[in-house]
């Protein structure tokens, strides 16, 4: 049964739980190393786990291969995993973040909270194109930065979920110097300066 509405996903009790472990190892790991700046701690759920769970009410239900870019804390990879379990249960995931720490902690998450979710610790250029239905990446680089990347592991008919900051009107514009892509953006539930960009049927301009 429904218990709750998160960021515009019905989750139940149960998957409510796995989000608050997830959350609960997350602020255990990063006193240790730096998954997220230790000032947003006390905000965590808000800044983190509802920022990132926003994304997930942006997949397209027939999204079967997420691949997420920098994954770091696993932020919004692990989080939309966890929902996917319910949501998108035939979507698999795939995380890719070079710090070995950052991946270790991942692993470690993934192992804690039974999740078929694949981390590779690479570089996203280094690892060979993945035809994702889905690519997401938040707080990696700037988009003129990020396009290349996604691209390089996104299916043709594939989305590109972004949440980008209060200069996301600016980073468009320099990245469609070299780019054209189809993009439609949707508020931020947690930033009202933020935008979450739905970029598809990216091309070299």
């Amino acid at each position: 049964m429904t218990e709750k509405t998160l960021a515009g996903v019905d989750v139940s009790r149960e998957t409510l739980d796995q989000l608050q472990q997830f959350a609960a190892l997350l602020g255990k790991w990063t006193r240790r190393i730096n998954l997220v700046a230790p000032a947003t701690l006390p905000d965590l759920w808000d800044r983190h786990i509802v920022d990132s769970a926003q994304l997930f009410a942006l997949a397209p239900a027939s999204a079967r291969n997420w691949v997420d870019l920098g994954s770091g804390g696993g932020l919004p990879g692990m989080v939309c995993a966890i929902l996917a379990r319910e949501g998108l249960p035939g979507c698999r995931f795939t995380l890719i973040e070079s710090d070995t720490r950052k991946a270790a902690f991942l692993m470690t998450a993934a192992r804690d909270l039974d999740l078929a979710v694949t981390v590779l610790p690479r570089r996203a250029e280094d690892v060979p194109p993945l035809q994702a239905d889905i690519v997401s990446a938040r707080a990696l680089a700037p988009l003129d930065r990020l396009v290349p990347l996604v691209v390089r592991h996104l299916a043709q008919d594939g989305v590109a979920l972004l949440p980008k900051g209060r200069n996301h009107a600016q980073e468009l514009a320099a990245a469609q110097q070299e780019w054209q892509f189809e993009h439609t953006s949707q508020p931020s539930l947690t930033d009202p300066l933020a935008r979450l960009l739905l970029i598809r049927e990216i091309r070299r301009a």
